[in-house]
């Protein structure tokens, strides 16, 4: 098992806590191949040891948490465990305290199209619900549960609806764009479902411009005393078709202090943030 010697939220009462970054910038920096629907799975199917190698890049970095490489996996239980044994056998090895958040990637993830950053799928609660129920099983054996990029309060719902009662513990986190979710819900009502949820040890946003990170986790501060999260991306812009992106013309800056003071404890980076980037944050959260 992991490193960490208790909860992470034990962890995030007393202090701030670094994330990693990109899994798949640092793997494609490796030489990997992310072609195809299962981007980062795709390797963690035929070199998990690359896999381990990103883990370890970030671990190296500073990182304190470790997201594996299932976000894109679907539902095959073999691969999916094996994402948390390759996150595990890094975090055993570090020289620091490091917990293992296992993937719980939206429902348009798997479909490989971008329609994560439009959510609104046309499925109901209770099939998307259907759809996670067995990832989840699959993964209960990290430390906790990262349902990331969640694009709309339908998907949200759905998550915690297979969540409930069971004794798990996970984040939840939307993708965001000015001031909304990506299907254009009000974001107190998407942060105030996670406010009443036990399993859910923490709320906010990630693979968002950074410039959006503020005003989401000031709306989500308003709805609950959880602890917040941020791991924005670099502000590009996904293009699915061309499945490339698309950087902004400038870096975007990280407000990280406004960040804390806004009530972040959990925070590192998304997509096309590596080690360099999570190594400074480290000594902005020290």
């Amino acid at each position: 098992m992991p490193r960490a010697t208790g909860p992470l939220a034990d962890a995030l009462a007393r202090r701030a806590v670094l994330l990693d970054g990109g899994l798949s910038n640092q793997l494609a920096a490796q030489g990997c191949d992310l072609s195809g629907g299962l981007w980062t799975g795709r390797v963690l199917a035929e070199r998990p040891d690359q896999v381990e190698a990103a883990h370890t890049a970030y671990v190296r970095a500073g990182a304190e948490v470790l997201i594996t490489a299932s976000y894109q996996v679907g539902h095959d239980p073999a691969l999916l465990e094996r994402s948390v044994r390759a996150a595990a056998r890094a975090a055993r090895a570090a020289d620091h305290e490091v917990w293992v958040a296992a993937s719980v990637g939206p429902y348009g993830a798997v479909l490989a199209d971008g329609s994560e950053y439009r959510g609104r799928y046309g499925l109901s609660t209770a099939r998307l619900a259907a759809f996670h129920r067995p990832r989840i099983e699959a993964l209960r054996g990290a430390d906790v549960l990262a349902l990331e990029t969640v694009p709309d309060t339908d998907e949200a719902e759905a998550l915690l609806r297979v969540l409930a009662g069971t004794g798990a513990r996970a984040w939840l986190s939307y993708t965001v764009a000015a001031g909304r979710t990506r299907a254009g819900q009000p974001l107190a009502e998407a942060f105030a479902l996670a406010a009443a949820a036990p399993e859910v040890i923490a709320v906010g946003v990630n693979c968002c411009d950074p410039a959006d990170v503020l005003p989401a986790l000031e709306a989500a501060a308003a709805v609950t005393a959880k602890p917040l999260l941020a791991y924005p991306n670099d502000g590009s812009v996904w293009d699915a078709a061309t499945r490339t992106w698309h950087p902004p013309p400038a870096p975007a800056p990280w407000n990280v202090p406004a960040w804390r003071a806004a009530g972040a404890r959990l925070i590192g980076g998304c997509c096309r943030v590596g080690p360099d980037t999570v190594a400074s944050l480290r000594t902005r959260l020290t």
